[in-house]
């Protein structure tokens, strides 16, 4: 499929979603929206794909809604449809993300604002260029964050942490971001396409199956007691013990070679 803001590639097993406008540093338009919940959308359908990398084109990542197309449908009177009042498109996006059976990586190359730095915590690893900064610049601007960070960040960072960075708008560096848990990794600009891919890459070694379940229960048991999340482990393994992956997995220790898994 073709894209006018949004380029999607898929290599070896791994699928790379590039917000594509850097002229704008990858400002979000409604056709941005639409485009990327199809991309996620394609993504989870593709049996091939295992993991997704989402990156932004030129030297930002990408800086949040673009304001431009907001205020000239204000200036034409052209209000938000009712739909998107109901049902953002970009919830679509967000719960695509967190409820996708693949690992998503956002690769943050440059500049992450506003609903551009949402869209990272959506993700489940962050690897950051230095040149990356993050800022939720909603406040700044008289508006409410909405693409999920007072949910993603607190759990990230903790409260206060969260609290700072979204009543301040202040805008932090790759290593700042890392020393407070909002990043996992640090690369050189000129090294971060090799180092997402070396990471999802490394997920491509591990069976499927796991990564789906272990990704839901992660999530799912943020949310639960001890007891509960125990229990949810019991029905996930009992699934994946009886997976032809896990035999597979198992004889390859024994033999002492490269499991080949499947995904079934």
């Amino acid at each position: 499929m073709n894209f006018e803001t949004i380029l999607l590639q898929h290599d070896e097993k791994i699928a790379t979603i590039t917000l594509n406008r850097p002229e704008q540093k990858n400002a979000m338009t409604r056709l941005m929206r639409d485009e990327l919940a199809q991309a996620v959308r394609i993504n989870e359908e593709s049996p091939e794909i295992r993991v997704v990398i989402v990156t932004g084109a030129g030297d930002a990542f990408c800086a949040g809604g673009d304001l431009n197309e907001k205020k000239q449908a204000a200036a034409s009177g052209e209000g938000n449809p009712l739909s998107n009042k109901i049902a953002p498109i970009r919830d679509k996006i967000i719960l695509g993300i967190r409820d996708s059976a693949k690992p998503y990586i956002a690769a943050v190359n440059g500049v992450a604002a506003g609903g551009g730095m949402d869209l990272t915590l959506a993700c489940d690893i962050r690897i950051a260029s230095t040149a990356a900064r993050f800022g939720s610049s909603f406040a700044r601007i008289g508006m409410h964050p909405d693409w999920g960070s007072t949910y993603f960040l607190p759990r990230l960072v903790g409260v206060a942490q969260a609290c700072e960075l979204i009543w301040s708008g202040k805008v932090i560096d790759a290593e700042t971001a890392q020393s407070i848990g909002l990043v996992s990794h640090i690369a050189e600009p000129g090294e971060l396409t090799d180092r997402s891919l070396e990471l999802a890459r490394s997920f491509l070694r591990s069976a499927p199956i796991a990564i789906q379940l272990s990704k839901r229960s992660i999530y799912r048991n943020l949310a639960v007691g001890l007891k509960e999340a125990l229990e949810f482990e019991t029905l996930t393994q009992n699934v994946c013990i009886d997976t032809e992956d896990a035999k597979e997995g198992v004889n390859a220790f024994l033999e002492k070679r490269r499991p080949e898994f499947k995904g079934r």
